[in-house]
């Protein structure tokens, strides 16, 4: 409760005099006229800040560089580090109370139902509108997770998709074939009882992932099914989380019978832990996201074994939903911010989501593009060509049906929700009942959602 309590402090905040319309969802005012800067004198410096760090910070601080020298003499950005994601949503709901926001502020996408109720942010679909500009060539499964209503809220920027990794040597040395990799619960188990030790498998273990809540979500997108109620937040506010259900127990219940049975590893919540496990070589198959594919490739490389990459499996095989995007993406403030800044911070965003500079910054960290052009690019197709099995995230993408369930959800206590129900997963995978303990990691979470939704107009 003190939690949320905090959470919902910054959601005060004034209302603005350019009162122009919010392109649909909460936004803080409109796009100001497109000629405001043009009329502006001397430098518009914009203020930037983002959760990026070590090879992605250096990517970043590239593409900034370059805006800066398209723009010498009109417009200037200033990147600050902000801390990891956590800690840049906790200084911004600060700044919002100092009435000190930045320009632009990254924001990772758990966060989108706190950033559109703060009504500090012009949307993007503002600026957009106002252009006539032709968004056509934006991911729509991209753009989707920060949409209602067709509206975009903010632009998409570093974008990554869960897939399922194995190790073709150990599916090779088990007699499996490495071609065929398992895409539901069913053929994972049947695989990992030829691929863990117990069994007289190669692997200590056949399967083993984080607990980490993200997973869990893509399963339940997958089956086709929400996360929570009222369209996933996006017909209305959620007032609960369905990670109680039937088929996300199902989920739970099969991951604590693999433990159990030793075909699948409980590392545990680190997420470094399991990665490593993988690495090395104990387990054979693991669910990551697309922005492992960099390490676990050198490590096969490193450690001679073959690395092989499929979608995100099914709870049962047949179901036609796809997995959820996840990553970060950029708002522009307009509370307190003058309407040239507003200008120069759009120009920034727009000039992030061009294909070239979405062909620089997918290949210099392995995010996925916004941008379908982006993978036309020649530095693209050479990096995918150097990468094959990134195209496995390319086809998942391209061939996810966009909908509600696809979409994600939007909760105002998305964090919490996902950290709840990590409590239930790994109580479930420690021995209690399944059904049990993801009930009550869901009831854990009603206090919190009613206090947000009963706190934000």
């Amino acid at each position: 409760m003190a939690s949320a309590s905090l959470f919902l402090a910054a959601c005060g905040g004034g209302s603005s005099s350019d009162d122009g319309g919010d392109g649909g969802n909460g936004g803080n005012g409109g796009a100001p006229a497109a000629d405001v800067l043009d009329k502006a004198s001397g430098v518009t410096t914009v203020a930037f800040w983002h959760a990026m760090d070590g090879t992605n910070a250096e990517a970043l601080t590239k593409l900034v560089a370059d805006f800066n020298s398209q723009n010498t003499g009109k417009i200037e950005v200033k990147a600050t580090y902000a801390g990891k994601y956590d800690d840049a949503i906790t200084k911004y709901k600060a700044a919002i109370q100092s009435k000190s926001t930045p320009d632009v502020i990254q924001i990772y996408d758990i966060g989108t139902r706190f950033m559109i109720d703060a009504k500090q942010t012009i949307p993007m679909q503002s600026f957009i509108d106002r252009d006539k500009l032709d968004v056509g060539d934006l991911q729509p499964n991209i753009t989707g997770y920060y949409s209602i209503d067709d509206k975009l809220n903010s632009m998409p920027f570093n974008t990554s998709m869960p897939v399922l990794y194995y190790n073709k040597t150990l599916f090779k040395k088990a007699g499996l074939d490495p071609e065929a990799p398992p895409q539901d619960l069913a053929a994972i188990r049947t695989a990992a009882e030829k691929l863990s030790k117990k069994a007289g498998g190669p692997a200590d273990y056949g399967f083993g992932a984080a607990i980490y809540g993200w997973l869990l979500e893509q399963f339940i997108a997958t089956d086709g099914k929400e996360y929570c109620d009222q369209g996933n937040g996006r017909d209305g506010k959620a007032t609960k989380v369905q990670f109680d259900s039937p088929e996300a127990v199902e989920v739970v219940k099969w991951w604590q019978t693999m433990v159990k049975d030793g075909l699948a590893a409980n590392t545990g919540r680190d997420t470094k832990a399991a990665q490593a496990a993988f690495k090395s070589g104990q387990l054979a198959i693991t669910l990551e996201s697309t922005g492992q594919l960099g390490g676990y490739s050198k490590a096969a490389k490193e450690g001679g074994w073959e690395l092989g990459a499929a979608n995100y499996p099914h709870i049962k095989a047949g179901t036609e939903g796809g997995p959820i995007i996840g990553g970060a993406s950029l708002w522009i403030n307009g509370e307190n911010h003058e309407d040239a800044n507003k200008e120069a911070a759009w120009r920034f965003v727009k000039f992030l989501a061009d294909k070239k500079s979405q062909a620089q910054w997918h290949t210099g960290t392995g995010y996925f593009p916004i941008s379908k052009g982006a993978l036309d690019e020649p530095v693209d197709v050479d990096y995918r060509k150097a990468n094959p099995l990134f195209d496995v995230a390319v086809k998942q993408l391209e061939g996810t049906k966009l909908s509600k369930a696809t979409q994600g959800c939007l909760l105002g206590v998305m964090p919490q929700a996902r950290k709840a129900s990590e409590d239930g997963l790994e109580a479930a995978l420690n021995g209690t009942d399944a059904q049990q303990a993801m009930t009550k990691a869901a009831d854990s979470l009603k206090a919190q959602i009613s206090q947000y939704n009963s706190s934000v107009k």
